[in-house]
Formats: structure tokens, C-alpha cells, sequence
């Protein structure tokens, strides 16, 4: 995230404001029609790698895609560099996401053809920030650059968590925020983390109280426990849900309004240290617009990348085929508005 400018993230989501009615599928475009995205996952993924392959489709490019080692030449001992190289001489830009922290560098310093990190080990997953960004600023109705002041709680596995790694980061670029790290000892965030946010003006409140934690901010950020991440014989597991926020703990302790998000996936089973199902109907809840958001950023961050992003609107037409008005039965707030 350390690359990125204020400057980058205000002309980023100019573009992706003009990305919502392809995304929403009220306009079709073609204007990377041809174009060939490697979507590269050596790593489980739903939506990030499902959500980067659409946002490429709805600006008419094409996508081939792997998934995980055992169906790649890695698993037959192929190197980082040798991988990286052969598929670049067939696409024309990569999404990897690889278990290893900095692999997804590797992939970038071996060619010429642009690289998007989707996601590397326990490191980062910056596409995640943008949108999660963006839909902070939508939910709030602000802009980026103007959320300071702002009270931010971030909750559940802040140690492992690579998309609050990301998403402190990127909102360190605003002024005077203040971050509330609700979490056990064990996963609670690392103290570099603290220290960059501090000394670039921030104030950082570490707790492991939820209720406390919660009290008075202006959106909650949970996360799930990494459990491929935790070191062997860890115990985390035992917090049960020490960390899960229901409808009843949001009523008490909550400011109305207070919006929830969430990276997704969240384990709702039994015990499960994360946001219940019984606040799916709650308007506050964020998770699902969280999610669509992904399409309009994703297109945006490839158009500007490939360099299309004033050329969109040239192959611009009405979408002709069937769209639901709502994505949910349960959605309270029409994303289509």
C-alpha cells in the first residue's frame, strides 16, 4: 500500500464512480475487447479471484485462469520466475495471489506485462483496502481525503489479517483518525503496524474488551481468525465468540448508523468470533454492497492500468440482457439506487 498517494486514490475512485453502470449492468463496454487477463490463484479465493474475472469480462476482455499449485507447473518444481515468464508471453496483464509473502513481487520483477497482487500469505491484499476505501467513503458520504476525525474499529484477527494490513495503511494517508484494535493478545496487531500509525499522526487504542472496543465509533471492521495462518498448536480457537458482534451486542453498545464491514468470508457456524446472522437484515450491515463494490473498483484499477480509462464510453450501449432490481432477498438497501 505504500505506493499509492492520496492523489491515486482520489483519481482511482473518480474512475470507478464511472464504472457503476457497467457493474451494475446497465451499460455494456468493450473497450479491452481482445485483451487477455492470467487471473493466477495458488491460493483458495472466492470473490477475489471470481470478482477480478468479472470486472475484466464487463470491460469486455477475456480471462484463463489457474487455480491452486497441484494444477499448475509449480507443483512439478517450475520456478517463480519460469512461471511467471511463460505466462506473460500469453496475457496481457496478471492477478496472482500466492500463500508466500512477497512471491507476488517475484512474479512482477521477472517480466514487462503489468501484475495486480491478489492477495500474498499473511503480507497484503491491497485491491481489498481500495474497495473496502471505497465503500467507507460511499456508506459514509464522504471522499477520500476528507475522513478525518473519523473513529474506526477494527476487530478479530489483527495479527494475520492481511486485509487490515492493508486497509490501516491506505486510511493512513487521511488525518487525525483514530483506531480502535479490538482483539486477543495473540492476534492483536503487530506493533510495527502501531507505530507507523502513530507516528504518522494517528491515535491507536489496543483492547481486547468487544463491547468497550465498539462503543462510539463510526464503523466496524471485523475480520475472521486466520486459521491456516496460526502457528501450530495455537489456542485462539478457545475465544469462541468472545469477539462475535449480534444484533442484541450492536443495539446496547452502538451508535446508531455505526456501519458494520466485513472482507468476507465470515464463518457463521456455531461459536464463530465474527459478525451473526441475525443483523443480515440490518441496514447498517455493509458486507454484501462491500463485495458488489469490488466489480466497479477492479475495473477501474485495470482500466487505469492498461491505460483504457478514458476510452470506456467509446463502445458504451445499453445492457440488454435480464438484471434483478435487488442482488438479495434480504438487501435493505437497493445498491441499484
Amino acid at each position: 500500500m505504500e505506493q499509492f498517494e492520496l492523489a491515486h486514490i482520489q483519481r482511482l475512485f473518480e474512475v470507478t464512480d464511472r464504472m457503476l453502470p457497467y457493474a451494475r449492468r446497465e451499460r455494456s463496454t468493450r473497450v479491452l475487447e481482445g485483451a487477455v487477463l492470467g487471473n493466477l490463484f495458488f491460493e483458495p479465493s472466492t470473490r477475489s479471484r471470481l470478482s477480478f474475472g468479472a470486472a475484466f469480462n464487463r470491460l469486455g476482455g477475456y480471462v484463463r485462469e489457474t487455480t491452486g499449485f497441484a494444477f499448475s507447473s509449480m507443483a512439478k518444481g517450475e520456478s517463480v520466475y519460469d512461471t511467471s515468464r511463460v505466462v506473460s508471453g500469453y496475457m496481457d496483464i496478471l492477478v496472482v495471489r500466492h500463500p508466500e509473502e512477497g512471491a507476488v513481487a517475484e512474479f512482477a520483477a521477472a517480466i514487462n506485462v503489468p501484475v495486480i497482487n491478489g492477495g500474498d500469505g499473511p503480507g497484503e491484499h491491497p485491491t481489498q483496502a481500495l474497495l473496502d476505501l471505497y465503500t467507507l467513503c460511499r456508506e459514509r458520504g464522504l471522499h477520500p481525503g476528507g475522513l478525518g476525525g473519523m473513529r474506526i474499529a477494527v476487530v478479530g484477527d489483527l495479527r494475520y489479517g492481511r486485509t487490515v494490513h492493508s486497509l490501516t495503511k491506505l486510511l493512513a494517508l487521511e488525518s487525525g483518525l483514530t483506531f480502535v484494535c479490538v482483539a486477543p493478545e495473540e492476534l492483536q496487531i503487530p506493533d510495527e503496524l502501531v507505530l507507523k500509525l502513530r507516528q504518522q499522526g494517528h491515535t491507536v487504542e489496543l483492547t481486547d474488551n468487544l463491547a468497550e472496543g465498539i462503543r462510539d465509533v463510526d464503523v466496524i471492521y471485523a475480520t475472521r481468525v486466520q486459521q491456516e495462518r496460526l502457528p501450530q498448536g495455537s489456542t485462539v480457537a478457545a475465544n469462541g465468540d468472545r469477539f462475535r458482534i449480534d444484533a442484541a451486542l450492536y443495539d446496547k453498545v452502538c451508535r446508531p448508523g455505526t456501519v458494520l464491514m466485513h472482507p468476507l468470508p465470515r464463518d457463521s457456524r456455531g461459536g464463530a468470533s465474527e459478525l451473526a446472522d441475525d443483523l443480515n437484515s440490518r441496514p447498517e450491515l455493509a458486507i454484501f454492497r462491500q463485495t458488489d463494490n469490488g466489480i466497479p473498483v477492479r475495473m477501474a484499477l485495470f482500466a487505469l492500468v492498461l491505460d483504457v480509462a478514458d476510452q470506456v464510453a467509446d463502445t458504451d450501449r445499453e445492457a440488454r440482457w435480464y438484471r434483478p432490481e435487488r442482488f438479495g432477498v434480504l438487501d435493505t438497501r437497493d445498491i441499484l439506487s
